[in-house]
């Protein structure tokens, strides 16, 4: 099984505390790291490790849902914009990377935050210090939770 899979596995069980909210192709969850506040994930519900693999109401629904989900994430973190990424080179499993960026989340690197996420070094972004406390990880679902549930119906 898949590590996106077993993250499913978890939902289903009760068992993720990131788990924000199921939508109609995949699920809502908090990303574990933080330094980009509100960082999102959107799993698809069918283990395919491409976009064209889906069936095409399947696919329609799910970027839908993906812009969705943005545009929650947009709302709930005070972003000035949105990096969307579907890249699945580590876990092939159709998921969606939600970054909230702000002016200067990468100045001190130089570049003055006009690069993707991917600039910000690793060791960082995925530090334990960048993990959200339970109360952090509270506030953040509940949140998203709201704008999703306002934007979704």
């Amino acid at each position: 099984m898949c590590l996106i899979c077993d993250r499913i596995q978890q939902i289903k069980k009760g068992e993720n505390p990131y788990f924000v909210k199921e939508l109609e192709t995949g699920y809502v969850v908090i990303g574990g790291h933080q330094h980009f506040k509100g960082y999102t994930l959107f799993l698809c519900k069918e283990h395919v490790t491409e976009l064209f693999h889906l069936e095409r109401p399947v696919k329609v629904k799910f970027l839908e849902e993906m812009s969705l989900t943005a545009e929650a994430v947009f709302r709930a973190f005070g972003a000035e914009k949105m990096n969307c990424e579907l890249l699945g080179n580590g876990d092939a499993h159709l998921h969606w990377h939600i970054y909230p960026r702000v002016a200067g989340d990468l100045e001190e690197y130089g570049n003055q935050g006009k690069g993707p996420v991917w600039w910000y070094p690793m060791e960082k972004m995925f530090d334990p210090a960048a993990r959200p406390s339970q109360d952090e990880l509270a506030e953040m679902r509940k949140t998203l939770r709201k704008e999703l549930d306002r934007l979704t119906g």
